[in-house]
């Protein structure tokens, strides 16, 4: 008998079959279960349809809470299709003995593209200099870039030294920028091998000419960019973020950036998406703002599905998935132990 995996009902009707509608989820796990769609416009409702699930598939569209978690009777595993998974309670489904995965290696590269366009375009002004265009100011836009300095020898932090953190700097030595880095869960020698300084907080936020942001979303980086840390900020630096939202606190941000503390920032994430069309971050002629986009791409979503059934279909097999995030369950679950940790760095959330 085929094991069951819930998804969360489309919010758009779709007239695809389900066969159709999954067949990425479905290369990996037709063999061992099926697809059904469960309500998720409430808790009660996805919890009445997913109760008897022996693994959830989700993104985004729904929070997995400790309650949601707290009602599935025989779960195994919770597949997730990104790499955050700030969208389900962690902690609850390891209490609860169920695996929780993410998909850590999928789009890297897109990434590190956006962050580095981000940067790219806050170096170059192309916000402002499309508005010189725009408004008639043509020979404005010369003398405003005159008064930068060039990028090689600038200096490039990076708050986290995960996959898309190290991609990134890749990119930006090309361009030749210094980089530093602070991640506590990575040993200095990885660092110092790649040709990056390791530095304290404090020292990342002092020395950076432009500061990118590659943590994931936890109760420790919550609001890690707040009004003291932007304070300890070169008044010409950018913050670029391609993380989180909630990494950084925008009422903070925004104060900075209106009191000059620092000269402009490149955001692909905010506090609250889709965006209030009130934000002054909106208005800000030093503020590009990109849509959460910074991962798409042709190939991104397929192979983030097939990534995540994956995963799935290990488990149901009753093997340890590729990419647990939270590896301290193994001694509650009854799966295979195939293959050593993937991780080469610390909690991978």
């Amino acid at each position: 008998m085929k094991k069951k995996v819930v998804v969360q009902l489309p919010r758009q009707a779709n007239p695809q079959e389900l066969r159709l509608r999954y067949a990425e989820e479905l290369e990996a796990l037709d063999s061992v279960a099926e697809i059904v769609e469960v309500d998720g416009s409430t808790e009660e409702s996805f919890i009445e349809g997913a109760q008897d699930a022996d693994a959830l598939l989700t993104s985004w569209g729904i929070n997995i809470t400790r309650k949601i978690i707290e009602s599935l009777d025989k779960c195994v595993v919770i597949g997730v299709g990104s790499v955050g998974v700030d969208m389900v309670d962690v902690d609850a489904a390891t209490e609860n003995g169920i695996v929780v995965t993410n998909t850590p290696d999928i789009f890297i590269e897109e990434v590190a593209d956006h962050a580095m366009a981000l940067l790219l375009g806050s170096y170059r002004q192309l916000k402002i200099q499309d508005n010189f265009i725009q408004n008639g100011k043509w020979y404005r836009g010369r003398p405003s870039l005159s008064e930068f300095p060039r990028l090689i020898g600038q200096t490039l932090g990076v708050l986290a030294y995960g996959n898309v953190a190290k991609a990134t700097v890749r990119r930006a030595k090309a361009f030749g920028m210094n980089v530093i880095a602070y991640d506590p869960y990575i040993s200095e020698i990885k660092m110092t091998s790649d040709g990056v300084e390791p530095v304290s907080f404090d020292e990342l936020l002092a020395r950076s000419d432009y500061l990118s942001l590659h943590c994931l979303l936890n109760e420790e980086t919550r609001h890690i960019m707040n009004a003291d840390a932007f304070k300890q900020m070169k008044e010409t630096a950018y913050l670029i973020n391609t993380c989180r939202g909630g990494v950084v606190d925008e009422k903070a941000l925004i104060e900075a950036l209106q009191n000059k503390e620092i000269a402009g920032a490149g955001l692909d994430v905010l506090e609250q998406e889709p965006v209030d069309m009130e934000n002054p971050l909106l208005s800000m002629e030093n503020v590009i703002l990109t849509p959460h986009v910074a991962s798409a791409t042709s190939r991104m979503r397929p192979e983030t599905r097939r990534r995540a059934a994956r995963e799935i279909a290990l488990a149901l097999r009753g093997k340890w998935p590729m990419s647990p995030v939270n590896p301290t369950v193994m001694p509650k679950v009854d799966l295979e132990r195939w293959q050593p940790y993937p991780m080469d760095r610390g909690p991978n959330r």
